[in-house]
C-alpha cells in the first residue's frame, strides 16, 4: 500500500484562496498581504498556541464586515485553476493503487470542490472549518468602526520592510482591541489546519490506514507544512518540497522545482520501487543532469548545508506557478 498526501495550495491548486478572498474589495490584499507577514513572524518567533496559517482566523472579522459570503468561496473552489499536471499525477497513482490524501489550511468551501475535482474522496480531505455567516452575525456598529480604523492603519504597514511596526501594531489589535468584542470571541474558535494540526490530521489519517509515518510520501510548499514534512522526514517517510519557499525547503529530503506537477512521478515510482535509497539514487541523477527549462528541477535536500541554488531556482518557478500568491509565507 502507497500513500500520499498532498498540500492543497500550491501542489494542488496555484490560487491562495484566502488573498483572492480578501482581494474582493477594496484594499484587501494589502490587508491581507500584512496578516500574511504578521502570521510569519509569530511562527518564526515560536510563539507558544500559534499555528502557521492562522492568518485565515485573523482576517475573518475582514471578511464579515465587507459581507463577503461563503457560498463565493465555493465558487472560487468551483473555477480555481489547478496546478498543470495535477489530474495527470493524481490519475497515474490512482492507477497504481496509491491511496491519495489532502491535507490543507484552506477554508472547507474551497478545499472541497477542488479535491472533488480532482478525484480525492472527501473523507481523505482534512482542511479548515468555517462559519462565516454566524461570524457575521455578531458584528455590531461599534466593530465596524474599529475594523474600519484598522484598515486604515493596516495599509500604511509595509509587509516587506516594516517587520517591527506589523508585529507592534497587529499585536495591540489581536491581543487586546478585538478580544473585546463578540467577533474577536468567536475568531478563537476558527482553527485553521496548518503547522501541528497538519501533522495530527496526517497521524489521524496513518492511524486510520494501519500505516506508519515511515510509509508516507507528502508534498507542501510553504510555512504551514513545514511540520508536516518535518514529521514524515524524520519518521523515513518521504518529505518532498515543490516550488518551495525558504521555510519548508530544510525540512524535505528532496525538492522540486517545476511548472509541472506530474514531474514527480519519477521520484514516487522510485518509491515504488525501492523506497527512500531508489529515490536518492534517481534524484541525484537528476540533479547532476540538471532540469530543462522550467521543469524537472531536482534537489537532494538531506545533508545539504547550503541551499542558496536550490532556494533560487525554486523561486523563480514558484513565481511562474503561483504568481502574486509566490510571495506570500
Amino acid at each position: 500500500m502507497n500513500l500520499i498526501c498532498f498540500d492543497l495550495e500550491g501542489p494542488l491548486a496555484p490560487q491562495d484562496n484566502a488573498y483572492e478572498l480578501m482581494k474582493l474589495f477594496p484594499r484587501g490584499g494589502k490587508i491581507f498581504e500584512v496578516i500574511s507577514r504578521y502570521d510569519d513572524l509569530l511562527t518564526l518567533e515560536g510563539r507558544p498556541d500559534y499555528e502557521p496559517g492562522d492568518t485565515l482566523a485573523l482576517i475573518t472579522p475582514f471578511l464579515a464586515y465587507h459581507g463577503i459570503e461563503e457560498e463565493q468561496i465555493a465558487a472560487m473552489g468551483q473555477k480555481a485553476g489547478l496546478t498543470s499536471g495535477a489530474t495527470e499525477l493524481i490519475s497515474k497513482l490512482k492507477s497504481r493503487g496509491w491511496d491519495i490524501f489532502c491535507i490543507s489550511t484552506s477554508y472547507k468551501q474551497y478545499a472541497f470542490p477542488i479535491t472533488q475535482r480532482l478525484g480525492i474522496p472527501s473523507e481523505n480531505v482534512a482542511c479548515t472549518s468555517f462559519l462565516l455567516a454566524q461570524i457575521r452575525q455578531l458584528l455590531s456598529q461599534d466593530e465596524f468602526a474599529l475594523l474600519e480604523q484598522t484598515e486604515h492603519e493596516i495599509v500604511n504597514l509595509n509587509p516587506f520592510t516594516d517587520d517591527t511596526r506589523i508585529r507592534e501594531y497587529l499585536d495591540y489589535f489581536y491581543g487586546q482591541k478585538l478580544p473585546q468584542t463578540s467577533s474577536g470571541r468567536i475568531i478563537g474558535q476558527v482553527k485553521p489546519v496548518g503547522g501541528r494540526r497538519k501533522v495530527e490530521a496526517l497521524e489521524n489519517f496513518s492511524t486510520r490506514m494501519g500505516k506508519p509515518l515511515s510509509r508516507w510520501t507528502v508534498v507542501g510548499d510553504s510555512i504551514t507544512d513545514f511540520k508536516m514534512l518535518r514529521a514524515v522526514n524524520k519518521a523515513g517517510g518521504l518529505a518532498i518540497a515543490f516550488n518551495a519557499n525558504e521555510y519548508v525547503l530544510p525540512y524535505s529530503i528532496l525538492g522540486l522545482a517545476s511548472v509541472s506537477l506530474y514531474d514527480l512521478w519519477v521520484v514516487l515510482e522510485a518509491w515504488e520501487k525501492g523506497g527512500r535509497h531508489t529515490v536518492e539514487r534517481i534524484v541525484k541523477e537528476k540533479e547532476v543532469a540538471g532540469g530543462t527549462g522550467d521543469r524537472e528541477w531536482f534537489h537532494w535536500i538531506a545533508g545539504t548545508k547550503d541551499l542558496t541554488q536550490a532556494l533560487e531556482i525554486h523561486k523563480r518557478i514558484r513565481h511562474l506557478v503561483r504568481e502574486e500568491a509566490a510571495k506570500l509565507g
